[in-house]
């Protein structure tokens, strides 16, 4: 009875309720963080309009903006605020009184409670098996990826309030094989040149920066009145970073100036950065990543120019490039995609190879963005990781606890079909050690591998009916993939679709990688890869294939 009675009461000192706010107008109310415990969870209701909460210090100096859509009345899910000494959230409303009623009468007074824990346990029967996602809140284009000391590093665009855009900072994870990912604490925060959009990250063997050897320095977008660059720099590892007194350290009169991807340009001995500008980009050279010069523009009269440019990235290839570019709107079949150009680069201009005219796609699916690679890989190799969503109905698919996935790691090469070369990409070699037994059907986390000697149709199906098909043309060499009826697809008009990729010759073999919402194609040659979200009701337990052959293996995490 004794030990039952202190069990009672440590629970109640681990989360109780929070006392109700200072009404100070209409749409206007303060609240006073108690002290004690390690968080205030905030109740969020994802149909309202953002509340706008300035955090105040014990000098009432404002520390922290955020946007929250404060529960109304009813509470989706809670988010955690880490407190911190002395407190004061200044709290404001856009909702309108004559439909949402008094602001007292709000429900988030009543349900915001103070706890030592936040649970993060998985409540999404959508969240996948084995790709990366974060433990709860929204996530997108992936950032400052590196490897070191046989660790690899993903940031990425992170809101810890809320599991719909918003709040831009940079959240972080780390793993040993590219599979199996580890949590790590917020990795950089907004401050008052902006929000933290995407950017990338570099180790620093040499001391070129003077940050220290082997220091990782992190360039990103300050994304406030003006889109600027900024640095930061870590001497932990990619733990914590320290961001740099002279931020920003490029600006550019554009209102679309974002997204830096920094990599050495060994011929000139320089460090290069790749920006994006409205609808084309712009190269910068610098010998320490601070001080930069203007090299040249490319891309006015190349590729898709049906929507903004974002995440470029360039590669070597040994004597050619691929400018990697990122564009929404534009995508094949609408929304966002990732498009490639190649070429050669000189350390100050790139020269495509390629028709002005054409556009090549990096992947046909719908779900395929912000495609960027990881600095400082082992083996040489080149290593991609994309977010896999669109953003036509990223904000609106069915999951709440946590939006969005990372796609499967993938290594990219070049190959020259005729007189035209293309980007490769195939299944990082990590992915096979998730190979597990033989199964004579589909489950909710595997791989199913199809032999091919002629055209081939494959159904997906499961008992209610929901069913995904593909078919593969030999003559026309191409692949189709249709989602129309994969499940539930009625969050967005833009969602059931068919998606076509060409094939640049015939598939010998097909991988298919299924997650509890999506499913990933790739030619086994890495000629062809389609990435697509699903959303069955129930997980696709038949396949049906007329014109190859079938081994499936489950897929354990």
């Amino acid at each position: 009875m004794k030990r039952l009675m202190m069990m009672t009461a440590l629970l109640m000192a681990v989360t109780v309720k929070a006392q109700g706010p200072m009404i100070l107008g209409d749409n206007h109310a303060m609240l006073r963080v108690k002290q004690g415990t390690k968080y205030l969870l905030l109740p969020v209701q994802e149909k309202e309009e953002n509340a706008n909460i300035a955090v105040l210090d014990i000098r009432n100096e404002m520390v922290q903006r955020l946007n929250v859509r404060l529960a109304v009345d009813k509470v989706d899910y809670f988010v955690p605020f880490e407190i911190r000494n002395g407190q004061l959230l200044d709290i404001t409303f856009h909702a309108d009184k004559r439909t949402t009623g008094a602001m007292k009468d709000f429900v988030c007074w009543k349900e915001m409670k103070y706890s030592d824990t936040f649970d993060t346990t998985n409540r999404e029967r959508f969240r996948p098996r084995y790709h990366h996602t974060p433990l709860y809140g929204w996530m997108n284009d992936p950032n400052g990826m590196f490897y070191k000391d046989g660790v690899w590093h993903l940031y990425y665009q992170y809101n810890p309030y809320g599991s719909q855009w918003e709040n831009m900072s940079w959240g972080h994870s780390t793993s040993r094989d590219l599979i199996h990912w580890d949590a790590q604490p917020l990795a950089i925060e907004s401050d008052w040149l902006g929000a933290i959009f995407s950017g990338s990250a570099i180790v620093d063997k040499d001391h070129t920066t003077g940050f220290g050897r082997n220091a990782v320095v992190a360039m990103y977008t300050s994304a406030g009145a003006a889109q600027t660059q900024s640095i930061a720099y870590s001497t932990d590892g990619g733990q914590t970073f320290t961001k740099y007194a002279g931020n920003p350290v490029i600006t550019f009169n554009a209102p679309d100036f974002r997204d830096p991807k920094v990599f050495w340009h060994e011929p000139t001995s320089k460090w290069m950065v790749v920006l994006a500008v409205g609808q084309e980009v712009q190269f910068y050279s610098s010998k320490n990543l601070k001080e930069w010069k203007y090299e040249s523009s490319f891309g006015r009269e190349y590729g898709n120019h049906d929507g903004v440019w974002e995440c470029p990235d360039m590669l070597c290839f040994g004597e050619k490039w691929v400018l990697l570019l990122n564009i929404n709107p534009g995508g094949p079949f609408g929304g966002s995609a990732t498009q490639y150009f190649v070429g050669r680069f000189d350390g100050h201009t790139f020269t495509c190879e390629d028709n002005p005219s054409e556009t090549k796609w990096m992947d046909y699916g719908k779900d395929h963005y912000a495609t960027v690679t990881f600095h400082n890989a082992p083996e040489g190799r080149i290593v991609a990781l994309p977010w896999m969503s669109n953003w036509q109905y990223a904000n609106q698919v069915p999951t709440q606890q946590f939006r969005s996935a990372n796609g499967l790691p993938r290594d990219l090469g070049i190959k020259t079909i005729g007189s035209e070369t293309i980007l490769t990409c195939i299944p990082s070699k990590e992915v096979m050690a998730l190979r597990g037994k033989k199964v004579k059907q589909p489950t909710e986390a595997c791989e199913i591998v199809i032999d091919m000697k002629s055209s081939t149709d494959i159904v997906l199906s499961n008992a209610k009916g929901e069913q995904v098909t593909m078919h593969y043309d030999v003559q026309k060499q191409e692949f189709k993939m249709d989602r129309t009826k994969s499940g539930d697809v009625s969050f967005s008009e833009a969602f059931p679709c068919e998606t076509a990729a060409p094939t640049f010759g015939s598939i010998k073999q097909l991988r298919l990688f299924i997650d509890r919402c999506s499913i990933e194609a790739f030619d086994a040659e890495g000629k062809m890869v389609m990435t697509n979200l699903v959303f069955p009701s129930e997980p696709y337990n038949t396949i049906k294939v007329k014109g190859g052959k079938t081994t499936i293996y489950q897929l354990d995490k």
